[in-house]
């Protein structure tokens, strides 16, 4: 199957971000093989938005430190880039209007007769400063839009079965309308949450399982801890990013009592009418 032929893929990570750790980019290049191994789908870029700034989480530090990290952490990369849309909101955005909004702007940019003259290597600016690089051998403005992918982990599948956590609304349209690539760790069993919910059942095609056969527990949690103890976290996290907690001296005692007695916010603000 040609490249031309395959279906062309974005895939979108939503998260606080904090700090952004190696396990947050290695789950890029995880999907990024599984979905191109299936010889039908063919990536072309990745971000990473979600960087809010009025979500109420113990220990949350400010979006602009966690926008920059994430940026030095995806430096080198030639397909991962960094969206600020968010962080510049002035009130919590919830998950579906996320992707929405990134889906929006892919197919507009899609329909740019300027996007066909980028090629691989070569940046430019977008709306919000967003930097993204393309590979015009995959670029044809005639074509259909690529299609928006969320990536997760297991545990956020698994949350669309908690009552009151996602309006079933958006549940809908994230897996429905967009699609979803999940990935799973040994231990964790994503298809009993696929077969217990209706709506993931119904889309199921739609939900790429990707499994991740190295164990690898790094957390943004145990980081933070490590750090308000002193304790190194090099190669848990970008060197980069380790540079720039030293030199800002971010993620300490009091840092991490930020926030303690809010009750922690869910994925979506959702409280059933009933």
């Amino acid at each position: 199957m040609s490249s031309q032929e395959k279906t062309k893929v974005v895939l979108l990570a939503c998260g606080s971000f904090n700090p952004i750790t190696n396990m947050h980019l290695r789950m890029f290049e995880l999907a990024r093989d599984h979905l191109e191994d299936t010889g039908r789908k063919k990536l072309l870029k990745a971000k990473t938005p979600q960087f809010e700034k009025t979500n109420k989480k113990k220990g949350l530090i400010e979006a602009s430190h966690r926008l920059e990290m994430a940026r030095l952490a995806t430096l080198n990369s030639d397909w991962i880039t960094v969206d600020d849309w968010e962080s510049q909101q002035l009130e919590w955005v919830e998950t579906a209007k996320v992707v929405r909004h990134h889906a929006e702007l892919i197919s507009s940019e899609n329909n740019n007769d300027d996007v066909d003259t980028v090629k691989c290597g070569k940046r430019r600016k977008l709306e919000q400063n967003t930097i993204i690089c393309q590979s015009s051998s995959y670029i044809n403005t005639k074509e259909d839009p690529p299609r928006l992918n969320l990536l997760c982990g297991a545990d956020v599948l698994e949350s669309f079965g908690v009552p009151n956590l996602w309006k079933p609304e958006d549940i809908e349209e994230i897996v429905g309308r967009y699609g979803v690539a999940c990935i799973t760790r040994c231990g964790s069993d994503p298809e009993k949450f696929i077969n217990q919910s209706d709506v993931l059942y119904k889309h199921r095609k739609n939900i790429h399982m990707v499994r991740e056969w190295v164990t690898n527990e790094i957390s943004a949690t145990h980081v933070r801890r490590a750090l308000r103890r002193g304790q190194s976290v090099r190669y848990l996290l970008p060197d980069p990013v380790v540079r720039y907690i030293q030199e800002h001296s971010l993620y300490s005692v009091e840092s991490e009592q930020k926030n303690d007695n809010a009750i922690l916010a869910p994925f979506q603000r959702y409280t059933s009418a009933n």
